[in-house]
């Protein structure tokens, strides 16, 4: 069995064994199905959640946590978040101003700020461009892509750093092999899961060696603004926190993110920092909540 197929399976055990469990008043979860074999890759996000609610058990009483049965885009899952009776009410996302609005944030970021670390996509014919990369000046000279509205626009462009847009995540590949842009920035643990998607369909594409991005982008939970939305997220809150001062959200990270970092030795590459204009209010005073290459 795969990890990714070992981490679903303990999930799916410890959920309906919840469900069974736990009388009417319990804390009731219901987290989002999303399409695809992307579904897969929320995996390490709720088990951080069903820690976070198994740790607050003796203080909050039990709970139930099951994930709604019909796959729903990125799009559709934040709607239903919104709506006064939405089918979930809870969602894992990368920040951003629209879902502070709209949403209740807990702001302990679960993967310990490691989607705001970026390799790159790139051409393989282009990676002795990149590697005469040095510093954000340089980089300006290359072009960025993105999706059409993600948050990652606005700080490329704050950085001074040409973004192309696309209308469609899948279309971004296509539209890097035929030099629309020259670089499409990933999350660390997205950069290698789509090499595996899309390197066949794509066998130039490359994870370029030499250069990291960072920028604050943490990912919370977030739950809906109601009343029941503020008791959820109060629970979700303390449990996180037991978490990060018992070490289990380091252990869990260390698991689960670890195989994933090592291969793309992030300590060894150019480090190039951008702001993040669009945040406020992020924990970055608190040095324990965030993940930074070679313990620095």
């Amino acid at each position: 069995m795969t990890r990714r197929h070992s981490l679903a399976a303990m999930l799916s055990l410890a959920a309906c064994a919840a469900v069974r469990a736990a009388p009417k008043s319990a804390t009731k979860v219901v987290y989002p199905l999303h399409l695809g074999s992307y579904d897969a890759r929320y995996d390490y996000d709720w088990l951080v959640l069903r820690t976070a609610l198994e740790k607050t058990v003796p203080a909050f009483g039990p709970f139930t946590m099951q994930q709604f049965g019909e796959a729903m885009s990125p799009q559709r899952v934040a709607q239903e978040l919104v709506l006064p009776h939405g089918r979930i009410n809870i969602m894992a996302r990368a920040v951003s101003p629209e879902f502070e609005r709209d949403d209740l944030p807990i702001r302990i970021p679960i993967d310990k700020g490691l989607l705001g670390y970026r390799v790159l996509l790139v051409r393989k014919d282009d990676l002795p461009r990149f590697a005469r990369v040095r510093s954000l000046q340089d980089l300006r000279k290359l072009r960025a892509g993105m999706g059409k509205g993600w948050a990652d626009v606005a700080v490329l462009a704050h950085a001074g750093l040409p973004v192309v847009e696309g209308s469609a995540h899948e279309n971004l590949y296509a539209m890097l092999m035929a030099n629309r842009f020259d670089y499409f920035a990933r999350g660390v643990d997205e950069a290698q899961w789509e090499i595996k998607e899309y390197g066949a369909r794509f066998p130039q594409m490359a994870i370029e060696p030499t250069l990291l991005l960072r920028y604050p982008l943490p990912r919370y939970l977030f739950v809906r603004r109601d009343t029941e939305g503020e008791g959820l997220a109060k629970r979700l809150k303390a449990g996180l926190e037991i978490m990060v001062q018992d070490g289990t959200l380091d252990a869990l990270f260390r698991q689960h993110k670890g195989p994933i970092i090592e291969p793309l030795q992030l300590d060894k590459r150019r480090l190039l920092t951008l702001a993040n204009p669009g945040l406020q209010d992020i924990p970055q005073q608190r040095p324990e909540l965030w993940y930074s290459p070679g313990g620095k």
